[in-house]
């Protein structure tokens, strides 16, 4: 959301009548620069005293989205316009929804869709990963808060309206908990490759003896210090 300042006309609206019942009043007549010089005077007071009674109003307004240069690929294009509408509608709902906990989760839906995206854009192969976060769960999170909103604006209790936002309020862990998942499972492969990095680079170092291999050691140790114990042990006779 985006603060915006509007100034209110009725100061200007003042001036104008001013001048107007100005105008009006012959014993105030208007043929002389002095008359103009007055009738200016007055009209900035009766415009400074208006914009104190009438000062300009703050409004809260949802920023558009920011619109991005085509990447070429019709798919990611795509994704990239739907993803910031879809960012865009939970900052409008969150500024609408005052309930602290539910405010709560849609920030952290709003951070995981944005991660989300991101990794997406910069590999772009990975978009058939998120085709049914895409197309069900995200446009389907958002119906939910707005009906959660629409029903939270109605101002009255009932069985109908308290029982569905109260399992809107329950689900929304759950949903926060998918969409982390979601985001968990595009570092996957990336996760896989580094293992599987990691693995060589110590066998190869092992190798080259450029590192000791602690666990092979540990375990040569034990079974030295087990023979030296059973050794020193054939002196000791044991009677019944």
């Amino acid at each position: 959301m985006a603060t915006v300042k509007r100034k209110s006309v009725i100061p200007y609206y003042a001036v104008g009548g001013t001048w107007l019942l100005y105008a009006f009043l012959p014993w105030f007549p208007l043929y002389k620069t002095s008359h103009f010089v007055m009738l200016t005077v007055v009209s900035l007071v009766v415009f400074n005293v208006m914009r104190v009674i009438c000062p300009d109003v703050e409004e809260q307004v949802a920023e558009k989205p920011k619109e991005e240069k085509p990447t070429g690929n019709e798919a990611l294009d795509k994704m990239i316009k739907d993803g910031n509408l879809a960012i865009a509608e939970m900052k409008r709902l969150n500024a609408s929804i005052r309930d602290p906990k539910i405010s709560a989760d849609i920030d952290r839906l709003e951070d995981v869709c944005g991660k989300i995206f991101a990794q997406v854009k910069a590999d772009p192969s990975r978009l058939p990963q998120i085709s049914r976060f895409l197309n069900y769960y995200l446009p389907t999170t958002l119906k939910i808060l707005n009906a959660y909103d629409r029903m939270g604006a109605q101002g009255v209790s009932g069985e109908n309206i308290d029982g569905t936002m109260q399992r809107i309020e329950s689900m929304m862990g759950t949903i926060v908990q998918a969409f982390e998942k979601q985001l968990d499972a595009l570092f996957g492969a990336e996760a896989m490759d580094i293992s599987s990095d990691i693995t060589v680079l110590e066998n190869l170092m092992q190798r080259e003896g450029l590192v000791t291999d602690e666990l092979h050691e540990t375990v040569n140790d034990r079974v030295d210090d087990a023979g030296s114990a059973v050794a020193g042990m054939g002196d000791i006779k044991l009677e019944l």
